[in-house]
Parts: C-alpha cells; structure tokens; sequence
C-alpha cells in the first residue's frame, strides 16, 4: 500500500453500516426475545390467574354440604374444581398451558366465625359459620427461552383466589 492510497482508505465508508449492523445485531435480537418472553410470560400469567379465579367460583356454587372446617369433603367435586381449573372444564381435557397437572391445583376450604357476616343470610342455619374455599395453582412456566435450550426449569407461576360459599 502506497503513502497515497492510506488516506482513501481511511475516508472510505462503504462498509461502515455493515460493520455497524454486526455490531448491534446481537442486541437487538436479545431485545426482540427478551420482548416476545416477556409478553409470554404476562399472558401465561394472566391464564393461571383467571383460572383459579374461576375454580375458586365454581367452587364456591357448590353445596354446603360439600364442606366442613377442615376443607373439601367430596372428592368429586374436588376434582371437578381442579379440572375446572387447569382446562375450563369440570369433566376435563385439555390443559391451558402445556404441563398443568391436577397435582398443581390446591383446592382447601377454612371456616370463619366472628365475622360482622358469618352468622347472617345463607350462613345464619351454619354452624361452622363463613365457609371460605381457596384455590391456588402453582404451574411450571414453558418459557420461549426453554426450547431454545436455555435452562428455564425452575420458572413457576403461582396464583390464589379465594371466595365464599354460597351453597345452591
């Protein structure tokens, strides 16, 4: 290279936007992931958290009789609330988010006396008083990250909802 070709060489730019892409195409993939996990997340989030909703609910509906004190009683409906739950459905099938398990699905009732509403209205003929049905879930996270080989095992989603039973 001669004295003369140096400077020409130093003023060229005709590979300064390939160089600069290389430069920020790492990130900005890492960001569009980053992005597309999160909404992931949010949505996968929102799916367990409307769906305990509901179990809680349709557990709610349920007989009396259907509990005591120390929980549920009947596992029928134990198990229809679980199903309910994790698919939509108190018969089952197909779970909302690929892995959920009726295992993952804690359906526990307490009763509650003291309470300004606990001897009242459809709890005035209950002697235990309020009866109260939680139910939580606790679900494995299929994080996008995950299938792309990233270790994501420990990831979960943990919800509650608790309601009141009415009894039918």
């Amino acid at each position: 290279m001669t004295r003369r070709s140096l400077p020409a060489f130093v003023r060229c730019r005709s590979g300064a936007a390939a160089a600069e892409m290389a430069l920020i195409l790492p990130m900005l993939i890492a960001i569009m992931f980053g992005g597309f996990e999160g909404g992931a997340y949010l949505w996968t989030e929102h799916k367990v958290v409307k769906a305990v909703r509901d179990g809680a609910r349709f557990a709610a509906r349920q007989s009396f009789s259907v509990f005591d004190c120390s929980g549920i009683t009947d596992t029928t409906v134990r198990t229809q609330v679980q199903n309910l739950t994790r698919t939509g459905q108190p018969s089952g099938g197909t779970a909302k988010i690929a892995g959920w398990t009726n295992d993952q699905v804690s359906v526990t009732a307490a009763c509650r006396t003291g309470e300004s509403y606990s001897d009242q209205g459809v709890y005035a003929t209950e002697d235990s008083g309020a009866i109260h049905v939680t139910v939580s879930a606790t679900v494995p996270y299929p994080s996008l990250f995950g299938t792309l080989g990233f270790d994501t095992g420990g990831a979960t989603i943990t919800a509650s909802a608790n309601a009141a039973v009415m009894g039918i």
